[in-house]
């Protein structure tokens, strides 16, 4: 099925897969923003330091961001909980997304900064080559 959704060049962006390490969700959330030279990724990785990531391109133009956290430490045996909302577990995330043909994947950039992670991906804005060819005509084949 090549047209529709599935066909579309984002549909990993929205079917990355939904399970992580045993919980619902993710709290890797992501921004896909596109300006006239790149397309730019913000991640939300609170938490993550850099080295507890890694970003790869796949497959040619899969964009693979990972995030493995090492477990948070729990309280002494003579605490106990009244809330705990936060990711308590080991911290795992992934994320893929399908890059679009016009970009520079020898180019990519990555930086972590105040819990996110930004991903440039440069655009390659050089004129593409036609693909019209032209048939020469004759009179037998």
């Amino acid at each position: 099925m090549a047209d529709g959704f599935f066909g579309h060049p984002f549909r990993r962006f929205f079917l990355s897969p939904p399970v992580y390490s045993g919980c619902f969700g993710s709290t890797a959330h992501l921004d896909w923003l596109e300006s006239p030279t790149a397309h730019i990724f913000k991640v939300n990785v609170p938490g993550f330091n850099r080295d507890d990531m890694k970003v790869q391109v796949e497959d040619g133009n899969i964009l693979h961001v990972r995030g493995e956290g090492g477990k948070e430490e729990v309280q002494s045996n003579d605490s106990f909980w009244h809330v705990a909302e936060r990711w308590t577990g080991n911290r795992v995330f992934p994320r893929e997304i399908e890059l679009p043909d016009d970009v520079k994947l020898d180019q990519i950039e990555a930086r972590v900064e105040n819990g996110a992670l930004t991903v440039i991906v440069p655009k390659n804005t050089s004129p593409k080559a036609s693909k019209v060819r032209n048939i020469i005509i004759t009179s037998k084949l």
